[in-house]
Parts: C-alpha cells; sequence; structure tokens
C-alpha cells in the first residue's frame, strides 16, 4: 500500500483504467470505478467550470453577516452585466477593446451633443446629420473587421510553421506567453531512445555524439575516454570527426566480448532499407542494437555471418530483471550465456571482472560492487537509463536437455555498462535559448525520473549548468518532484523563491496546480500535452498547445494550439507568430484612432466658424468624415495587419498584460499624431478660408448646396479632405515601425536614399491601398454631382501647393516625434540592458536573491519577476 501522496505514475500495484496491458498475467480488485477513477477525475476536471456566483465573506467561525450577502449579490450583478459587455471574459486584447468601445461610445454622444449645442440645437437636418458624423467619426467602423481579418491571416501562416490554430484568440494570447510549461518527452526530446555512454572497466568510455537520426548507426560520431564515467568529462566528445569505429575494434576483444553481449542479448532488428534505416522491436533494445552496428556489430551479421546461432533464451523477468540468452558459435566447443539487466541484480549475479587490459579476470567484490554503482550513478546523473551486460561459457548440452535458469545466470563475469536516453531534439537547446531572449520562462513538467529530467533539462539550458552558485533554498525550488509540489499549500507555493523549472514524476494535478501557481504570480502560461491526463492542465492554461502527431483527440479538442511535428520550436514559432500579430494589431488600432481623433478635433473646433445665420459652417463634410472612416482607413489597415514581424522581435520581453495594446507610448503617439493631423487640417481649412478668401461671415446655407459666394468655402473643405486623407495614407507608412524613420527602417541598409522604396514596395498590399486611396481623391473632387451634391466639395487648383506643403509638415512632425522617441529610449536601453552571458542574465534572479516572489501588487506596479509589464524595446 502506497503513501496518499504518491503520484498515479509511481503506484506501481494499480493498473488504471485506460492502461494497455502488453504482456504477462496479473489477477486485480477493481477498488474504484466511474468517476472515482484516474480518468474519471480527469474527466471531471474537464467538466468542471468556475462558478458564477459570488460567495459570501465568512467570518472564522463560518458565519455569514447580512450585509455580506447584498455584496455578494451586487458583485455577482456587477461580473453578469461586465461579462454581457464583454469587459472581463476573453483575453486581454478583447477586455480592452471591449472597454474601448464603451469609451468610445461614451465619447461620441458628448461630441454629437457639443456639436447640436455649439448651434443652439438646432433642427437644421444639416446640423444634426453633422452631428451624428461627429459622433461617428469617433468609432473605428472598421476595426473589428480588420481584426478578424489580420487573425485569419496569422492562421494560415501559422499552418506553413507546423501550428493549427483551433481558437483564432490563443493567436493574439501567444504575443503575451510569460511561461511555457512543456512536457519533455517527444517535445523537447526526440522520443526515442539512444545509446550515449559504454563503460568497459578495463578500457574506459566509449560516447557516441549528437545524432539527428536515432535509427541511423551512421549518424553521430565514436569517441573514447581512457577513464571510468565518474571521472568522465564531457569536453571528450567535442570532437566533430570522432574516432573510427575500425580503430577502436583494433586488438582490443574486450570490446568484441562486449558487444557480443550487447548484440546477442537483444531482440531487436536494426537495418537499412531502400527508404533508410529501420528498426523493430523495444526501443532499449533497438538503441543497443543501433549502439553495436555503429562498429559493424549488428546482430543479423553475427548470426548469418559469424555462425553464431541462439539455443535458449530466458526473457525479462520483472522479479530478477534480467534476460538472458544461450547462443552456440560454429567449431566452439562451449556455449556462450549472454546476459543484461538491471545494474543492482546483474552485479549480484557476477563473481569475476576484468578490472585492467591484458590481465586476467579478478573476483568481485564488495568494494568493486561499489565503485560499479558509483560509476552507474554517474551516468544516471547525465540522464541516461543504465544497463549492465555480463557473459560466461557454459557446456552444450547433451540431447534435449534444457538449460536452467537459475544456473545460467550465476557466476557471470561482468563486461560493463550502457547508458541509453531520450535525447533533446538538435533545436530545443537553441529554442530555449531564444525563449530567454523572449523574457519567456520555460518549465518542464515530466513523469521521468528526478534525475533524467534534471539532466535533460541542464542540456536544453531550462536550469543553469553551474548550479553551484544559487543558494541552496532556491535549488531545491527549481528542481522538485510531483510529490514534493503536491504537498505544499498554495500559500507555500506562493512563497517559494521560485516556482519549480522542472518538476518530475507529474500527475495531472500537479499540471493544473503549476498552472494556478504562475496566475496567481500573474503570469500568462503555455502548457504543452499529448495525454488524456493532460487535458485539464491544458483547460487551465491561458494557451494550451496538444501534440499533433503522438496526442490523444482528448487533449487536442482541449487544447487552443496543435503542433503538427510535435516540437518544442514550434511554439516558438507560434510564439513570434502571435508577437507579430499583436505589434501589427497595435499598428493598425494607433493608425485608427490618430484618425479619429484628428477628424474629431477638426470638427469640433471647426464649429468656431459661424456664417451670416450663427450657424458653424463644417470644415469636413458627413460625406466625407464617413469616406475617411470607410475608405480611406480600411485597405491601409489590412496592410498594416499582414505586415512582417520586426528582426527584434524575438529579442524582447513579452508585451504587457496590464495594459495590453494600450500602452503608454500608444496613447501618447496617438494624441500626437492625431492633434498633429488636426492643427495642419484647420490651418490649411483657415488658410483657404481667411488667408486667400473673405472668411465665412457673409456665406450662409454653406453646409447643404454650392452657391458662388459658398465657392471658396466649398474649396476649403476640399483642401481639408485632401490633407487628412493624405495624412491618414502617409501615417499607415509611417506606423510600419512605430519608433525607425520611414526613410531609414532597416538601419542595416547601405541604400542610404531609397531603401524606404523598397520597404514600401515589400508590403505590397499595404502599397496598393495607399495608391487606391490617392486614386479615389480625384473622382470624389471632380465629377459633377459627387462633388457638390454629395461631398458638398469643389474641385482644387492652386490649393495643392498648399496640400502638398502641409503633407511635408506632416512628414516633418511625426519624424521629429519619432527622432525625439529613438533618443529616449536608447537611454533607457542603456539604463536597463547590460552586457554579459545570457545565461548569467536570465538566472541572475536566482543567485541575487532568495526572497519569495509577491503575489500581490500594488496598482501600477510591474508584473512578477518584471516579465508583464516591460515595454518592448524597438529601438
Amino acid at each position: 500500500v502506497f503513501d496518499a501522496d504518491t503520484g498515479p505514475g509511481d503506484r506501481l500495484n494499480v493498473a488504471f483504467s485506460s492502461s494497455t496491458i502488453t504482456k504477462g498475467r496479473a489477477r486485480g480488485i477493481a477498488f474504484a470505478t466511474g468517476m472515482k477513477t484516474e480518468i474519471g477525475s480527469i474527466a471531471a476536471a474537464l467538466r468542471a467550470s468556475g462558478s458564477k456566483v459570488r460567495q459570501p465573506k465568512r467570518k472564522p467561525d463560518g458565519g455569514v453577516k447580512p450585509h455580506r450577502y447584498a455584496e455578494a449579490w451586487g458583485l455577482t450583478a456587477g461580473d453578469f452585466i461586465g461579462m454581457f459587455l464583454g469587459v472581463n471574459v476573453g483575453t486581454p486584447l478583447q477586455r480592452k477593446l471591449s472597454k474601448l468601445a464603451l469609451l468610445l461610445f461614451g465619447t461620441a454622444v458628448v461630441c454629437a451633443i457639443i456639436v447640436l449645442a455649439a448651434n443652439d440645437f438646432s433642427n437644421n437636418t444639416e446640423v444634426i446629420i453633422y452631428a451624428v458624423a461627429t459622433g461617428l467619426s469617433m468609432i473605428p467602423a472598421c476595426l473589428v473587421v480588420v481584426l478578424t481579418i489580420t487573425m485569419a491571416a496569422g492562421t494560415k501562416r501559422m499552418v506553413h510553421r507546423h501550428v493549427i490554430v483551433r481558437k483564432l484568440d490563443s493567436l493574439e494570447a501567444l504575443g503575451g506567453v510569460t511561461d511555457i510549461c512543456s512536457d519533455k518527452t517527444g517535445t523537447l526530446t526526440q522520443g526515442k531512445m539512444v545509446a550515449k555512454r559504454a563503460w568497459i572497466p578495463a578500457k574506459g568510455v566509449y560516447s557516441v555524439g549528437v545524432s539527428n537520426h536515432p535509427h541511423d548507426p551512421t549518424s553521430g560520431s565514436l569517441a573514447f575516454e581512457d577513464s571510468s564515467p565518474t571521472d568522465f568529462k564531457e569536453s571528450a566528445q567535442d570532437d566533430d570527426d570522432g574516432t573510427p569505429s575500425e580503430e577502436l575494434m583494433k586488438d582490443n576483444p574486450l570490446l568484441e566480448r562486449y558487444l557480443n553481449v550487447a548484440s546477442l542479448a537483444n531482440l531487436a532488428h536494426v537495418q537499412k532499407s531502400d527508404d533508410g534505416w529501420t528498426a523493430r522491436g523495444d526501443p532499449t533494445e533497438i538503441a543497443i542494437q543501433v549502439f553495436v552496428s555503429r562498429f559493424n556489430w549488428n546482430r543479423k551479421r553475427l548470426t548469418e555471418e559469424e555462425g553464431w546461432a541462439q539455443v535458449a533464451e530466458f526473457p525479462f523477468d520483472s522479479d530478477v530483471k534480467k534476460m538472458s540468452v544461450v547462443f552456440s558459435r560454429k567449431n566452439a566447443d562451449k556455449n556462450m550465456v549472454f546476459t543484461k539487466g538491471a545494474v543492482e541484480r546483474l552485479i549480484g549475479s557476477c563473481n569475476l571482472i576484468q578490472w585492467e587490459d591484458n590481465a586476467d579476470p579478478i573476483d568481485m567484490t564488495e568494494e568493486i560492487r561499489n565503485k560499479i554503482i558509483e560509476n552507474m550513478e554517474a551516468l544516471a546523473a547525465q540522464g541516461l537509463r543504465v544497463l549492465a551486460f555480463a557473459c560466461k561459457e557454459v557446456e552444450r548440452q547433451k540431447g534435449e536437455a534444457e538449460y536452467d535458469r537459475e544456473e545460467i545466470e550465476k557466476d557471470l563475469t561482468f563486461q560493463g555498462l550502457i547508458g541509453l536516453y531520450d535525447p533533446p531534439r538538435v533545436e530545443s537547446a537553441d529554442a530555449v535559448k531564444q525563449c530567454h531572449k523572449a523574457g519567456i520562462s520555460v518549465h518542464m513538467l515530466t513523469g521521468d525520473h528526478p534525475a533524467t529530467a534534471k539532466a535533460i533539462a541542464a542540456q536544453v539550458g531550462i536550469v543553469p549548468a553551474n548550479q553551484a552558485i544559487i543558494p541552496k533554498d532556491v535549488a531545491d525550488a527549481m528542481v522538485m518532484t510531483a510529490s514534493q509540489f503536491d504537498k505544499l499549500s498554495d500559500d507555500e507555493i506562493d512563497n517559494l523563491p521560485v516556482l519549480p523549472l522542472v518538476i518530475a514524476r507529474c500527475s495531472p494535478n500537479t499540471k493544473v496546480r503549476m498552472i494556478e501557481a504562475l496566475h496567481r504570480r500573474k503570469c500568462f502560461a503555455a502548457m504543452t500535452g499529448d495525454g488524456v491526463n493532460d487535458s485539464p492542465s491544458l483547460k487551465r492554461a491561458d494557451v494550451g498547445i496538444a501534440m499533433g502527431e503522438a496526442g490523444s483527440d482528448v487533449a487536442k479538442d482541449a487544447s487552443d494550439i496543435v503542433l503538427t511535428d510535435d516540437n518544442f520550436a514550434s511554439i516558438l514559432n507560434a510564439v513570434e507568430e502571435g508577437r507579430r500579430m499583436f505589434d501589427n494589431i497595435q499598428k493598425f488600432v494607433l493608425h485608427l484612432l490618430s484618425e479619429n481623433i484628428a477628424q474629431a478635433c477638426t470638427l469640433l473646433i471647426g464649429l468656431a466658424f459661424k456664417d451670416s445665420s450663427g450657424l458653424s459652417v463644417f470644415p469636413l463634410a458627413p460625406v466625407e468624415i464617413l469616406w475617411v472612416i470607410m475608405i480611406t482607413s480600411g485597405m491601409p489597415d489590412m496592410g498594416l495587419g499582414v505586415e512582417m514581424a520586426a528582426p527584434d522581435i524575438m529579442d524582447r520581453p513579452p508585451q504587457s498584460l496590464e495594459k495590453g495594446v494600450f500602452t503608454f507610448e500608444v496613447m501618447l503617439d496617438m494624441l500626437v499624431y492625431g492633434f498633429w493631423m488636426a492643427t495642419l487640417c484647420l490651418t490649411s481649412f483657415s488658410l483657404i478660408l481667411f488667408g486667400f478668401g473673405d472668411g465665412v461671415s457673409q456665406t450662409s446655407g454653406c453646409n447643404g448646396s454650392y452657391t458662388e459666394q459658398c465657392d471658396t468655402v466649398f474649396r476649403a473643405r476640399a483642401t481639408t479632405f485632401v490633407c487628412l486623407t493624405w495624412f491618414a495614407l502617409f501615417l499607415a507608412w509611417e506606423m510600419v515601425n512605430m519608433r525607425r524613420s520611414f526613410f531609414r527602417m532597416q538601419p542595416g541598409s547601405k541604400r542610404y536614399f531609397t531603401q524606404w522604396m523598397h520597404d514600401v514596395w515589400r508590403n505590397q498590399f499595404l502599397f496598393w491601398a495607399v495608391v487606391a486611396g490617392f486614386v479615389t481623391i480625384f473622382p470624389t473632387l471632380y465629377i459633377p454631382v459627387i462633388n457638390h451634391v454629395v461631398f458638398k466639395h469643389q474641385g482644387i487648383t492652386w490649393e495643392w501647393g498648399v496640400v502638398v506643403i502641409e503633407a511635408m509638415l506632416f512628414f516633418g512632425g511625426v519624424e521629429t516625434w519619432k527622432w525625439a522617441k529613438r533618443i529616449y529610449f536608447r537611454i533607457q536601453t542603456k539604463k536597463m540592458v547590460g552586457d554579459g552571458d545570457l545565461e548569467a542574465k536570465v538566472f541572475a534572479k536566482f543567485t541575487s536573491s532568495s526572497a519569495p516572489a509577491t503575489t500581490e501588487k500594488e496598482p501600477g506596479s510591474p508584473s512578477s519577476d518584471e516579465k508583464v509589464g516591460r515595454e518592448p524595446e524597438k529601438v
């Protein structure tokens, strides 16, 4: 009977309801059925949803004061209203946009009232239409359309990067991910066993280099070091060329004997076919068979060409933890017993060992056994699964007599150890490093042994290679087992100096608690999973990521995105795409709202221009307003939505989830660009009306129809309309990069005067959208009826000079503002960013302090670990 806190993976005497029995016999007692089973608990977790009813606060004795019920009912009603309005449900961007919609709606109503009030609440039709149009000028009409199309286009791009998006809003969420909780097997690793080390006591350690093809014995180099695993140095295998197998085999009978055991005490088959190298059998035995094939010591060659023939087989038994075969050899007087198994069991069956080269075997003493165990632990610390090999000679059996297993597996001669592991994917270490550069913490949550998990985590860079410099309490918190983690209360987890970077022997509940702990630290978490048991954590995570190849249908159904290649590096692709979309959303939101502010300011300040009847002379007609909102803005904003990612997009920390799209920089840009455009538009209107005309005091009815006395007003209105349209189109190009100059968006380019042409042409959708905006101005200006009756303006001539000058002033103002921002952010970057090794920077917080992370935040304070709330430095 195991302790109550023992995880499902360690309950060795329990078969679960979804388990598949591959071999053996057993008799069991059903102690749980239905929802009481582990699968049932997973189903309950998937079905569970947070209560929508607030519970009243209780006193220490459990009682509730009457006013607490009223408080709970009020909060519940507030939650329902917020849910209806969309301000407390969905992703951060969705909530921000819902709040923006309410704010703009209120602003639009206020603007309409101001227009009516400025005209004494006249019932004049033109005034009422103008009031409505002014209100509409505050509504970014095409925002939802552009946002949806941008996300839909993003999903198409993701397919080419091995990511299938199941839920559209997860793309936006990916841009703000601060922590990734990943499984090990098949995601960070290849999901295939590989023989990494072989130790022959009298010789030394044989190592296999990095291999991209675990079944291919020609992939990866061989290296040898004359030492034991306890003294082995990793640098010994740094030689890319390695040592040829023929050279290692030369005059090496100990290696031949070792390979005989490894090859023949093995039922796997590895062979080369037209489609490459293929393997059949148990993954562990395949890995060993690939290793011996590197020396051309394949089982098939030995049995077909060297005269070896199997006489008897004793399969692996969980009681003795060994397997043995008996082979005869042509022209040999005796048969050979080859045995492999668990190290502790096999050395107990050995009475001889060849401890030194060119010497006779010596007796296996307790001291030698302890040394073998030390070497085994040294290999296990490298994340390897360790097996032992042994052999001996036996007499040939006469007639049909059978060998006795007990006699066969005793008095063996120890041959050596082999270390096997599931190798990390070649790209995993680079992907984890890139995550760290991007300000994303990576956590490994695996069912493997703690030593294996820790070793793999160190190899791919999840935990620091040198943990000696880390305080003990922090080091203990960095790597934990599920039983240790699950014993902690929520408060104890929150008081840990850091959340674990590695949790071994994970259960489904452990992963869920990890996600909840990250949420309490204000982190935005992505979780990977492939099995049914992963589905609760996938559902609970901000972004659930399922595996497409090895993943179950239940896991995929609970996820937000699916990786078609089960590769951790593809998660990085998804995050990059999420950040690209977030950047582009920021760009077209800024473009839209800057236009809205420019229009609103122009229209409201323009109310000061009064005609002889006391009514305002509008600087823009209602149809002109709608044209800018619907036609001029929509297509360029779609072009901004498909803009390619900035080169430094993965060198910046995650976007602030507290601020979302509306960072301080964006809001300040919005005001600066909006006011600058409004200033120039009002200047052009005033210049035509008062500088080159006689003003509006002698005019009347110029808001409704064209007359000779309204010619100057109509020309001024047309000039203002063209200026606003040009500003909106030019601003779209300026928004391609929110900080770099339009003329130097690629600072490393040698095209000092023509680079802007290449940048403009690169995004052809945006280019043709802007060109279309320019072209469509002319029909509205010069086609009769359309100009006078619909748009309420007149075709212009010399006024084009004013438009050109205004456009130059617009470019000058925007470029000056960007230049000032670049100076400011360069200064800030120098203060924030230091030099040094990336690993030292990433794990600096673990070495500098062991104080617990803060879970409660003051308003306006940065989020935990400075990952949420830091602004991207796009200098």
